[in-house]
C-alpha cells in the first residue's frame, strides 16, 4: 500500500477486511483481534503525549502573536469552530432517526472480547490521564505566551516533532490495517452490513454539511466586505481541491495564502491569519468528528443530548489547536476527550477513526477554505 494516499488505503483496508471476515476461520480473527488489542492500547498510550506535543507548544506559539489581530482572529476562528459543531450535532440530531432507522449494532462488541478474543494483550497504561494532560497543557501553553521563554518553549516544540513522527511513521502507516481488522472482525460477527450503510449516508450527509456551511461563512464575509460570496467561493476553489489532496491544512497554506489575498484582503493580515487559521480554524473537522461520533453512539443505542456534546463541542475546539499537520491529526487529538466524555470504548474509538479517515480530505478542505471566509472578515473588521 506504500505509494497509495492514506483515503485509497483506508478504502482498499475495507474492502480487504469485508472479503477476509467473510470466509477466514476463528483464528485469523483472533490473530487480527491480537493486533488490534495491541495498537489500541498504544494508541490511548500515546493520546497524552499527542495533547502535551501539540497544545502546549500550540498556545504557547499563538500568544507570541500581535495582540489585537491576534485575539480578534482567534475569537472568530474559535466561534466558527464551535458554531459549526452546534450545527452539526442538532442536523444529526434531527436526521439520524429517519436517516439511520433501523440501523442499530444494540451494542458495539469490542473486537477483542467474546469469540474474537486475542490470544495475548500487552497492557501500556498511559502515564496521566487525559484531563489531567490538557489542564498541564493549557497552564504550560499559558505560561509559555507569559513569561516568553524560548527553552522551554524549544522543549515543547521538540516534543511535538517526536509525537508528529510516531503518528506519520507508526500510527498513520498502521491505521489501513487496524480498520482492516475492524472490518474484518464485524463481517465475521455479521454486523458490516450496517456500517458500510451507515458510512454512505453519514458521509453524503457531512459533505452536504461542508458545503452549506462554507456558503454561510462567505455569505457573511461577503456582506460584511460587500462581496459576492459565490464569486469569493469561486477565487477560493483552488485551495478546496488541493487540500482533498494533500489532507494537510499547513500543507495547503501557499495556495490557501494565495487565494485569500485574491479576495481583496490585505496582504500583512493575511500572512498573519492564514498559518494562524492552518492550526485553530477547524470548522470542518469538527462538522466531521460531531456527525461521525453521533452516528457511532446512535448506532450503539447510547442517548446524545445538547447538554452533554456542548461541552464536547468546547472542548474539542481548544483540543484540537495545533493538531498535526498529518491526515487523521484532528480524530487523534479527539479520541480523549471521545474517551473520557462520550463515553467511547474502544471498538467504539476504531470505529470513529474509519469513518472519520474515510472522508478527512473534505473535512481538511472545509477548513482551509472557510480560512478565507474568516480572514476576510477580519480584514473588515480592521479596515473600520
Amino acid at each position: 500500500m506504500k505509494n497509495f494516499g492514506l483515503l485509497t488505503k483506508i478504502i482498499i483496508a475495507i474492502i480487504v477486511g469485508i472479503i477476509i471476515g467473510s470466509f477466514v476461520n476463528e483464528w485469523f480473527i483472533q490473530l487480527l483481534a491480537t493486533f488490534n488489542s495491541i495498537f489500541g492500547n498504544f494508541i490511548s498510550f500515546i493520546i497524552p503525549f499527542i495533547i502535551l506535543g501539540f497544545i502546549t507548544p500550540g498556545i504557547g506559539e499563538i500568544g507570541r502573536g500581535a495582540g489585537k489581530l491576534l485575539g480578534i482572529s482567534a475569537f472568530f476562528a474559535y466561534a466558527s469552530t464551535i458554531l459549526a459543531g452546534i450545527i452539526a450535532f442538532l442536523v444529526a440530531k434531527s436526521l439520524y432517526p429517519s436517516l439511520l432507522n433501523g440501523q442499530s449494532l444494540h451494542s458495539v462488541t469490542d473486537p477483542t472480547e467474546g469469540l474474537t478474543e486475542p490470544f495475548f494483550t500487552v497492557p501500556m497504561t498511559p502515564p496521566f490521564e487525559v484531563v489531567t494532560a490538557l489542564i498541564i497543557s493549557f497552564v504550560l501553553g499559558i505560561g509559555l505566551a507569559s513569561i516568553h521563554s524560548e527553552k522551554l518553549l524549544g522543549i515543547f516544540l521538540d516534543l511535538r516533532a517526536i509525537v508528529q513522527l510516531v503518528i506519520e511513521k507508526v500510527i498513520i502507516p498502521l491505521l489501513p490495517f487496524h480498520i482492516l481488522g475492524i472490518f474484518a472482525n464485524m463481517t465475521y460477527t455479521g454486523q458490516v452490513a450496517t456500517i458500510i450503510t451507515v458510512f454512505a449516508k453519514v458521509m453524503l450527509m457531512i459533505l452536504i454539511l461542508h458545503l452549506l456551511y462554507l456558503v454561510l461563512q462567505y455569505s457573511i464575509a461577503g456582506t460584511l466586505s460587500r462581496q459576492n460570496p459565490f464569486v469569493m467561493l469561486k477565487k477560493m476553489s483552488p485551495a478546496y481541491f488541493t487540500a482533498l489532496g494533500t489532507q494537510s491544512s499547513a500543507a495547503t497554506i501557499p495556495v490557501t495564502l494565495k487565494q485569500t489575498k485574491s479576495l481583496g484582503v490585505k496582504e500583512s493580515i493575511a500572512d498573519f491569519t492564514i498559518p494562524l487559521y492552518a492550526n485553530i480554524h477547524l470548522s470542518g473537522s469538527t462538522i466531521t468528528l460531531i456527525s461521525c461520533s453521533l452516528a457511532v453512539l446512535f448506532l450503539n443505542g447510547e442517548p446524545a443530548t445538547m447538554q452533554s456534546y456542548l461541552p464536547f463541542i468546547l472542548m474539542l475546539g481548544i483540543t484540537m489547536v495545533a493538531a498535526p499537520g498529518v491526515p487523521g491529526g484532528a480524530v487523534m487529538a479527539a479520541i480523549g476527550l471521545l474517551e473520557t466524555m462520550l463515553g467511547f470504548n474502544q471498538a467504539m474509538v476504531s470505529l470513529m477513526i474509519a469513518l472519520y479517515l474515510a472522508q478527512d480530505s473534505l473535512g481538511t478542505a472545509c477548513n482551509v477554505t472557510g480560512d478565507g471566509a474568516i480572514t476576510s472578515i477580519v480584514n473588515t473588521i480592521f479596515k473600520k
